[in-house]
């Protein structure tokens, strides 16, 4: 990238980009979309959309609209699903202050939903995931084992229980925790989805020139995906595969 208003871009994997408007004002920006993870469509579309809210927040921005990207089989599937999914993203970003004012849709055999969420920033307070410093201590604002509670749910070994904890975990707007970080002041920051928190933190750690160590009892981790491991190895989702590959 040449241009000089572009502060974030591809370079570092870093959540959003970010374009410089004025000394004291940046537009950023993210897409994310992804097929059905839960069963029940409305808790789709919240989950939908508070992941893709998330990578405004982990830079400490303020998301202010968004448009629908959606993918949905017109002729195949009753239209109430549709309804509903855009019905769990909608009050997910109202309960966020987000108005999605737009969108595109495309005819597709499988369901995939989520945003392109446009948000400011003051360019001098962005958090950059490539901005770690020695001595930096690590905080997750969740706990770990989505991946394996989603394909529990797909294989049917999940309890209600379970899956309720799971769409609460999953739903949860990560705003808060980034108002906190902003509060507080930090040096790095990034969003833990696709690529898993070993993936993630390498993305930071690559991008800071530093280490990392993590203490594995200290990660905080949700019971049911423990319980789903201790019971079936084959629950290790398809990404953590791929991750690893």
């Amino acid at each position: 990238m040449t241009d000089p208003n572009v502060l974030v871009g591809i370079n570092t994997g870093d959540d959003c980009a970010v374009y410089r408007i004025s000394d004291k004002l940046a537009i950023i920006q993210t897409v994310d979309y992804f097929t059905p993870i839960v069963d029940d469509p409305y808790d789709y579309g919240a989950i939908a959309v508070a992941n893709a809210l998330s990578d405004v927040y982990a830079m400490g921005a303020k998301p202010l609209f968004a448009l629908n990207v959606v993918g949905f089989h017109s002729s195949g599937m009753p239209l109430e699903i549709l309804i509903r999914m855009m019905k769990g993203g909608g009050d997910k970003a109202r309960e966020a202050g987000v108005s999605i004012i737009g969108g595109h849709t495309i005819d597709d055999k499988e369901p995939k939903y989520g945003l392109s969420v446009t948000g400011i920033i003051n360019p001098a307070e962005i958090v950059y995931n490539s901005t770690s410093q020695v001595g930096d201590v690590l905080f997750l604002t969740k706990p770990l084992g989505v991946g394996i509670l989603t394909t529990g749910i797909k294989q049917g070994t999940v309890s209600p229980t379970a899956i309720a904890r799971g769409v609460e975990v999953m739903a949860t707007l990560n705003r808060a925790a980034s108002e906190a970080m902003v509060a507080v002041g930090v040096n790095a920051c990034t969003d833990v989805t696709g690529y898993g928190v070993l993936g993630h933190l390498g993305e930071m750690t690559q991008g800071s020139g530093v280490g990392a160590r993590i203490h594995a009892r200290a990660v905080q981790v949700m019971q049911a995906a423990r319980d789903i491991i201790d019971d079936d190895l084959n629950a290790v989702p398809g990404a953590s595969r791929n991750n690893l590959a």
